[in-house]
């Protein structure tokens, strides 16, 4: 367990996919059960930000002209579906999750890579797949900020989230997944989660946790 357990005070709270499009009841692209734990997220994005501990929220853009889009969705967007749709409404966080003095997304600078700050020590990042490393400077920027620990939250399990846990863990960075603060969420994906090393836990168990009198702010 000494290599899997979390150190929280080098943690990193992630949000995948807390979009407008995704999260709202009867958006576009709504994923079932996702506003339901917005409440979760939300204390524990306010938990982090207490400790001054950093935060990131991974996003998607869908151009208009499917550019950009992943094959098993492209026709749609060609056909005219709007879902997270650059300069949009749809694609912003959803308001319940955002920092005080929020500002919209930039989506150029969002799309060409870049991380934007939306608060202190709290960022946003494009990803173009389900996997919030592939062909994103994600691991060095992690590295920059001194994580060792990813804390994931968000939207539908099964996809995005799972996979972007299992390239966490492929680079050798401890994970943990608090699984009543995430959509989607299956006993059997749970199950393997852990056989991983991800360390699965709820709300209660995270928010003791960074609690503790042991645990630094970060300052």
């Amino acid at each position: 367990m000494s290599y899997t357990s979390p150190n929280w005070n080098t943690s990193i709270l992630i949000t995948i996919d807390t979009q407008n499009d995704f999260t709202l009841p009867d958006a576009p692209a709504e994923i079932k059960g996702t506003s339901d734990v917005l409440p979760e997220m939300r204390q524990l994005l306010e938990a982090y930000r207490e400790k001054g501990w950093p935060i990131l929220h991974v996003v998607r853009l869908y151009k208009e002209d499917g550019s950009n889009v992943d094959i098993c969705r492209k026709e749609i967007i060609e056909k005219g579906a709007r879902i997270a749709v650059p300069e949009t409404n749809g694609a912003e966080l959803v308001e319940e999750l955002r920092p005080s003095g929020y500002n919209a997304l930039q989506a150029e600078k969002l799309l060409n890579g870049e991380f934007q700050s939306i608060g202190e020590k709290e960022w946003v990042m494009y990803k173009s797949r389900w996997g919030a490393f592939y062909k994103t400077d994600l691991e060095p920027f992690l590295h920059e900020q001194g994580v060792d620990t990813l804390v994931f939250t968000g939207c539908n399990f099964p996809n995005c989230p799972r996979t972007s846990m299992y390239e966490a863990s492929e680079r050798d960075f401890r994970v943990v997944m608090v699984s009543d603060s995430m959509s989607q969420v299956y006993e059997k994906g749970i199950q393997e989660m852990k056989n991983i090393g991800v360390y699965v836990c709820e709300l209660d168990q995270v928010i003791e946790s960074i609690s503790d009198d042991d645990v630094q702010t970060v300052t």
